[in-house]
């Protein structure tokens, strides 16, 4: 990763805001202030160095508590005077404990989708390891991998009859069924969102695997 220190825009203390972006469901993990020497050792170290304005220091995020974060991309807003920095996060990005510094809601309508599939999938994990009864999901993972390719199945027919029926409503709840039984099984199956991710980043357009289909 290269930067030219000189088209960048510091403000009067020297410093250049710095968001940090979680690369797997792209939640805003923190907000801290780079100088240039921080931005430097981000770069050379591909882990995220701040400036303390408290303290008047550099940090090394995670150098006492381990909750490094592994630097994925750099991106200067468009007068390059903000940064976003997308990271793989080694732990907590609060000093909290919490994942996130954001995570005092002032406002919300309810509507916010970004982060469904994420959220799904914590919950369909934690009833794979806290089993309720009466839970469908707590259901299938008792049941076994077999219940569950059957239901993939299942639901598999009904995302085609959906389709054929050219009714937008009905293919779009039988694909929503399918992708919560396909979250199961990649819960049972040990396959994470993540790993389905790295194999759709190998079929982008730009990608060798495209350019070979």
């Amino acid at each position: 990763m290269t930067i030219d220190m000189n088209t960048i825009t510091f403000d009067e203390n020297g410093l250049i805001p710095a968001i940090v972006q979680d690369e797997q469901n792209g939640k805003v993990l923190m907000l801290a202030y780079m100088n240039k020497e921080a931005l430097k050792k981000t770069l050379e170290t591909k882990e995220t160095w701040f400036f303390s304005r408290s303290r008047q220091e550099l940090w090394h995020k995670g150098a006492t508590s381990g909750n490094r974060q592994m630097v994925k991309e750099l991106v200067l807003d468009c007068d390059q005077d903000a940064i976003l920095v997308t990271v793989q996060p080694l732990g907590p990005a609060c000093h909290t404990g919490k994942n996130t510094c954001f995570y005092n809601v002032a406002f919300s309508d309810g509507e916010a989708t970004r982060h469904i599939v994420d959220e799904l999938t914590e919950a369909i994990k934690h009833r794979k390891e806290n089993p309720v009864e009466g839970s469908y999901t707590s259901y299938l993972f008792r049941e076994g991998l077999d219940k569950i390719l059957k239901k993939i199945g299942e639901e598999s027919s009904e995302v085609i009859i959906g389709a054929k029926n050219e009714d937008k409503q009905e293919l779009t709840s039988e694909l929503a069924d399918l992708t919560y039984h396909a979250l199961v099984l990649m819960e049972a199956a040990g396959v994470s969102v993540a790993d389905v991710k790295k194999e759709l980043l190998k079929r982008r357009p730009n990608s060798e695997v495209a350019k070979d289909d």
